[in-house]
């Protein structure tokens, strides 16, 4: 691809997923290489500057500021390197430094941090942007002093060596206060100040970050040792040509910064188009205007979208009203009549109309519908015991873990006695057609049942068995609505696991249609739930091919391919065993998330079960950060030595393709 053609399809590059950082990789690619600015008569020489290094070099080990160390090995120009301008010189970087080396952790670790005193530097500090402080511990003076070693200059190169953050990299300014770092983050000092610049722009290219993500050594974590460092092939331009190409690149970065703005500032705009079709879809819920929202929006929530289906279908908004269809108050006479004889028969029920919570908080809905409490229309059935003895084998028993948003997934498997099952499940048995409900940890997952074999119920999982008035499925998007949550979590209690009392839960709203008004939603709600599935993959494979053109025209561009960081790891075959087990009991107002899971399980999690379970599932650091702050406390015991063990995957999965259709 030559200049014009890049031209042309810029627009596409720069719009792409990741187009801006791409654009960013390609200047410093070419800036690294010699190809972003005009060749022009050099006023100096590569070979007067590696002079002028070298007789640096001499006067820091004559003064004792540097120690005398073997050459390092010419490079060997027969290897696969970038081409770059004929009178550039290739060396090492080891010839390019007076210091090259990783600092270390104070003796005392985190003990000895301080509120106020010198900025100690760990990697969560080092950016590509800089170094940023909002997140920085500090040492005392007196531990500063005695690591000399690890103290940082200005005009000092940071470079990260380990973990996910490795080669993230900073310039130090001139006017930085005195720091240390630790041992995950490495000081690279220039021989000249002067040629720090282009010596960062050459380790955030992709060359660079080739290599330090290529030569990564240590089996547990990645890392880079300064033995590995100092062998790093570096371009070496002529001085004068350095600054200009370091003045272009800071140039041209600063035109990716104004895009990135711009397109910030187009995705702070788009929630109006969203809204406006979000609109158009609510007035006329059709396939067509569907479509729409993700053909003119640009980007869109799928889950956004799914929310809006739910919302429509419990309104009464996503389908005309039939007038030939039974009305709903013969449905629900056959309901009190039917509740009526189960309370009679054996107390199971209650014989009067529960009177309705949160009426002010109800959404609207069409005149033909009515509003009924939840223990109106369904048999609430569940674990009336204490904490079954859970056995390898047995009758199987569904946990909160097990219901999800719209299905029942399999996994973990837990069972009990057959004992146990008929001595506790008192209310009644669960069977097909029933919906599960978690009432806590989490709260307000529903699923129709759909399995076929005997299971019980664990605690904080209620069975509702319907009286015939409201169709399980019906029933099912209702709880999952963004209404009824809404509703759901102003009558929970409960701080880091919140819950909801079965004397309230009987008397939460629920909209009634007539039934086969409830038969044609849940068929139409499946409908487009499937057609959101297509245009959400559609979307999905638009945006991989959007921007495997992006990296193609930037690698064709540039003649290197640009280091991918996988974002993912791939699911490994075996999985890391370790029991978290609960330490002393927190106090009520203790902020103890963790613990507080622990004790709604016993006392006892797999790791990584805390870990999905937690509200930190999204950020395995903020997890860790949380888990060593319980164990500080002793509101967690020390974990027990961890085991492998092969993952197998279990493909037993219940609940209907229409129900796992409402999953988030």
């Amino acid at each position: 691809m030559n200049s014009a053609s890049f031209l042309e399809e810029f627009g596409h590059i720069a719009n792409a997923p990741n187009g801006v950082v791409r654009l960013r990789a390609l200047v410093l690619q070419l800036a690294a290489t010699g190809r972003l600015i005009v060749s022009a008569e050099p006023q100096d020489s590569a070979e007067a500057l590696v002079s002028k290094l070298a007789e640096e070099r001499e006067k820091l080990i004559a003064s004792g500021a540097a120690k005398a160390t073997s050459p390092l090995p010419p490079v060997d120009l027969s290897n696969p390197l970038p081409d770059v301008p004929t009178h550039w010189r290739w060396t090492r970087l080891g010839n390019l430094t007076s210091k090259i080396g990783s600092g270390s952790t104070p003796r005392g670790g985190s003990q000895v941090y301080v509120s106020k005193g010198v900025p100690f530097l760990r990697s969560q500090n080092i950016w590509n942007d800089g170094i940023h402080l909002d997140d920085v511990v500090n040492i005392d003076p007196e531990t500063h002093q005695g690591m000399r070693n690890t103290q940082v200059l200005p005009m000092d190169i940071l470079l990260n060596i380990t973990g996910a953050s490795l080669g993230r990299c900073a310039s130090v300014p001139s006017d930085f206060p005195s720091a240390n770092v630790s041992q995950h983050v490495t000081i690279i000092r220039p021989l000249l100040a002067d040629i720090r610049h282009f010596i960062r722009i050459c380790l955030l290219s992709p060359f660079g970050q080739e290599m330090i993500w290529g030569r990564q050594v240590g089996m547990a974590r990645e890392g880079l040792s300064k033995k590995v460092l100092e062998q790093f092939e570096i371009p070496l331009p002529p001085l004068s040509e350095q600054k200009r190409i370091v003045a272009k690149a800071d140039e041209l970065m600063a035109l990716c910064d104004q895009l990135e703005l711009h397109q910030q500032e187009r995705e702070r705009r788009f929630p109006l188009l969203s809204r406006t079709c979000h609109a158009q879809f609510a007035e006329f819920p059709t396939p067509s205007n569907l479509n729409r929202i993700f053909e003119e929006t640009g980007t869109v929530s799928p889950a956004d979208v799914r929310k809006t289906i739910l919302m429509l279908a419990v309104q009464g908004k996503l389908l005309p009203q039939a007038l030939d269809d039974e009305p709903v108050e013969l449905s629900l006479a056959r309901s009190d009549s039917h509740r009526q004889q189960v309370a009679r028969k054996d107390r199971r029920a209650d014989d009067e109309n529960q009177s309705l919570l949160s009426l002010e908080d109800c959404w609207n809905i069409v005149d033909s519908w009515e509003w009924r409490g939840l223990a109106d229309l369904v048999l609430f059935v569940d674990y009336r015991g204490k904490t079954p003895t859970k056995i390898s084998e047995g009758v199987r028993l569904l946990t909160a873990k097990n219901v999800r948003k719209g299905e029942i997934n399999l996994s973990p498997e837990e069972f009990l006695s057959e004992a146990d099952y008929q001595k506790w499940m008192t209310r009644g048995f669960p069977k097909p057609g029933d919906v599960l409900f978690t009432t806590e940890a989490p709260m307000g997952n529903a699923a129709e049942v759909q399995l076929t074999e005997r299971f019980a119920l664990a605690q904080r999982v209620i069975c509702f068995q319907s009286y015939g008035a409201v169709e399980p499925s019906f029933l099912v998007m209702q709880i999952l609505s963004d209404g009824f949550q809404r509703i759901l979590d102003k009558n929970g209690t409960g701080v880091t696991a919140k819950g909801i009392k079965a004397s309230k839960l009987k008397r939460l709203p629920i909209a009634v249609p007539p039934l086969a008004e409830q038969r044609r939603i849940v068929a139409k709600v499946n409908e487009l739930m499937a057609l959101v599935d297509q245009l959400e993959a559609q979307q999905q494979e638009k945006d991989r091919m959007a921007e495997a053109f992006a990296k193609a025209c930037v690698a064709s561009f540039t003649g290197t391919t640009q280091i991918e960081r996988p974002d993912k790891m791939k699911v490994p075959k075996t999985e890391l065993v370790s029991l978290v087990t609960l330490g002393k009991m927190p106090k009520p107002d203790a902020r103890a998330p963790l613990a507080q899971l622990l004790i709604h399980n016993n006392g006892t999690l797999g790791a990584k079960s805390l870990w999905q379970q937690s509200d930190y599932n999204k950020d395995i650091s903020a997890f860790y950060r949380q888990l060593k702050a319980e164990l500080a406390q002793g509101w967690i015991a020390l974990p027990a030595e961890a085991e492998m063990k092969v993952v197998e995957d279990n493909p037993r999965r219940g609940g209907t393709t229409a129900q796992r259709l409402l999953s988030e």
